[in-house]
């Protein structure tokens, strides 16, 4: 059963009703609050009360989830907040009882939706024992409490017999599922039992292994029931304490599954075995020497990966695939407004100067990361509704004359829409004093056509978006969704397929050659493997200037970062610290890229490059104060396309390794040995006169 249709008007005499006569006690809330004034309403019971009071049905809550009306009434502009209640389980060997009336241990496969707070044993005289964690455990988690029963009772469960421990019962989501038993030495033996990495293991220095399913909070407590009514004495107990997961919690659970599957599928996929480094790691950067195909190997690994293994050559993408990888250089005059958003000159209407805020490449780019994720995450009913939306705008804005069409607001103000853009909607408003121009949020009137909420006033528009005042823009956005709303027919309701979750690769070329903190100012936290997502969300520095200035910046989970640097760049030693450890770093040798010489026109051509390549190389490492940062990589050979080797010699690598040499004892011998090892001769002076004379 889906959210009774009902009025704004509905749900209003619902919360005086409830006023009134006071919430029954099987219909207060356990999970969200509705907050309306200050006052505090469980969400489901003024669902099932406006109801009653449209539609004239009994006042039940029946048919509908906590969830569903959560979303149901933030899309109509009200405020929902999680209580923030804790629970507590306490484990007997004859009965299990929760403080959450929730509870039911017919259902424990509940216990995906809650998060441990704390787990202990209490004797009968009141003697309380905690776990004794090993050093790499988490303070608690889902396996804290059957490992608190292994520490209690391990002496009693170690002189079990094998066949014991084999039919020791561990969990049973519900009495018409099979009991799920044994308690096992390792991981190895587990395995064999249940094939899955659902499980719990308890060892302690010097002392056994113990081994048993584990998944929820709650899937262990048949376990420590047992444990109790075969070991304990009267009135021990285990107590644990628990909450409800948050909207994020709960997402991120989601979220993570997708994303695994999807990089799985993906990683198997690909056919570069670098891909899935990227893959495992979010951000890498390539270093090592200069000409080892760091940019044109990063190029590839993108092409490999949005095409799922189709092709390794950026070329072959798509426009549509393109739009998945964006490429940059880091310079010393890069900063955060190139980046990340800042002001840039713009000329006004009347022909003066002034400033807007505009983002810059990379916020650019995560936008569309984010919103294909954020899609990707959506029903398809809701993408239905948003694409709808987008249609009727679109329509509406290709049917009316800029600057002359006029729209009137409530209290009779004309106005005419003057240009439309990404982000606002530009109008003129001549019958006015103090600002004849205005740009509105054109998010916030597509939000409202996405809602399906009726708006009646500009009251309305306030209360949907939670502000305490209106705007000045809420009148004409309400003026334009009425308008808006006049020229829906049914050929603007769109048919969409779910959106399909695809990876982004930002490429940063020579990112140390830039001052990394001035670029990415407070990102630094936000890019972080650990940090992607919701749960990484920064202000950034011009927040106050965005026409939401309360939204956050993140970074999606879909987003992987490649960066390239040559070892030998005297920047590479004031690399922030800080960025270090959010970037995985792999060296990529001469010899590992020598692959890229394949595109030479012939095979002489390009073994005779291998051996020379390799033959200087070999002499440049016999160097004292030289290493394999400062060897020649393939992507120099590639010139020969167009020069002879004497050619290469002279214009582009006896140049850079007299620079590497420069200041070196004996730098004219080693250029000598350079040179050979190359393959090099100098003419000699009859060859050049005569070269003259010709």
């Amino acid at each position: 059963m889906a959210i009774p249709r009902i009025s704004e008007e509905s749900i209003k005499e619902a919360l005086k009703y409830i006023d009134e006569h006071g919430v029954p006690l099987h219909n207060e809330s356990t999970v969200y609050v509705l907050v309306v004034d200050g006052k505090k309403y469980p969400p489901k019971y003024v669902i099932a009360v406006a109801n009653h009071m449209a539609n004239g049905e009994e006042i039940s809550t029946q048919g509908y989830n906590a969830v569903e009306v959560k979303s149901y009434l933030e899309n109509r502009g009200y405020t929902i907040e999680m209580k923030q209640e804790k629970y507590e389980l306490t484990i007997t060997a004859d009965s299990v009882v929760s403080t959450d009336e929730r509870f039911t241990m017919d259902n424990l496969g509940l216990g995906d939706n809650y998060k441990p707070i704390d787990a202990y044993f209490q004797k009968a005289d009141g003697e309380i024992i905690r776990r004794n964690r090993n050093k790499s455990e988490a303070k608690i988690s889902n396996q804290t409490l059957p490992r608190l029963a292994f520490q209690i009772f391990e002496k009693e469960i170690s002189s079990l017999s094998d066949e014991d421990k084999k039919q020791f019962p561990v969990s049973q989501y519900s009495s018409d599922r099979e009991m799920i038993r044994g308690i096992f030495p390792s991981e190895a033996e587990f395995r064999k039992y249940k094939n899955s990495m659902e499980f719990s293991v308890y060892k302690r220095e010097n002392g056994p292994q113990f081994v048993v399913y584990c998944w929820n909070v709650f899937s262990t407590i048949v376990f420590v029931k047992e444990c109790l009514k075969r070991f304990g004495s009267d009135g021990d107990r285990f107590i644990f304490v628990y909450r409800d997961k948050t909207d994020q919690e709960l997402n991120q659970n989601n979220t993570e599954k997708v994303i695994t599957d999807d990089v799985d599928k993906t990683t198997a996929e690909s056919n570069n075995p670098y891909s899935k480094l990227l893959l495992e790691s979010k951000n890498i950067i390539f270093r090592g020497a200069p000409g080892t195909g760091k940019s044109y190997l990063a190029k590839s690994i993108a092409a490999d990966i949005i095409s799922n293994g189709y092709t390794d050559r950026y070329s072959d993408l798509t426009d549509e695939q393109r739009q998945q990888v964006e490429f940059v250089q880091f310079h010393p005059s890069y900063d955060y407004s190139d980046f990340v958003e800042g002001l840039r000159p713009k000329m006004n209407d009347d022909g003066s100067m002034g400033f807007e805020l505009q983002d810059g490449i990379f916020k650019k780019f995560v936008d569309r990361a984010r919103k294909n994720f954020e899609d990707s995450q959506k029903s398809k009913k809701l993408r239905e509704q948003e694409v709808s939306a987008k249609a009727v705008m679109a329509n509406f804005f290709t049917n009316i004359e800029f600057g002359v069409d006029k729209f009137k607001t409530i209290k009779g103000n004309e106005f005419t829409i003057t240009n439309v853009d990404e982000k606002h909607i530009y109008i003129s408003i001549p019958g006015n004093d103090f600002a004849d121009k205005l740009s509105l949020n054109i998010d916030e009137v597509q939000k409202m056509l996405e809602s399906g909420a009726s708006f009646e006033k500009v009251s309305d528009i306030t209360n949907f978006f939670g502000k305490q005042f209106a705007t000045q823009g809420y009148s004409y956005d309400f003026a334009l969704y009425k308008a808006i709303k006049e020229t829906e027919n049914s050929s603007t309701q769109a048919f969409v397929e779910p959106e399909e979750l695809k990876k982004y690769i930002f490429i940063i070329d020579e990112i140390n050659r830039g001052e990394i903190s001035k670029i990415f100012g407070e990102l630094f936290f936000s890019i972080d493997p650990g940090y992607r997502g919701k749960e990484g969300m920064v202000a950034t520095q011009y927040s106050n200037m965005h026409a939401n200035p309360d939204e956050k910046f993140y970074i999606p989970e879909n987003v992987y970062i490649i960066g390239t640097m040559n070892d030998i760049d005297r920047s590479v030693d004031t690399f922030d610290f800080a960025m270090r450890r959010r970037f995985r770093f792999v060296e990529i040798k001469v010899e590992d890229t020598q692959d890229m010489l394949e595109s030479l026109e012939n095979e002489e051509l390009k073994n005779e490059a291998v051996h020379r390549m390799d033959s200087l190389n070999a002499e440049i490492i016999k160097v004292e104060d030289l290493n394999e940062d400062y060897q020649i990589g393939a992507s120099y050979f590639l010139k020969l396309k167009t020069l002879g080797f004497n050619e290469l010699w002279t214009d582009y690598l006896k140049p850079l390794l007299q620079d590497y040499v420069r200041g070196l004892y004996d730098e004219p011998g080693i250029m000598k040995r350079f040179a050979k090892a190359y393959g090099y001769e100098e003419p000699s002076e009859g060859d050049v006169d005569e070269t003259i004379q010709d």
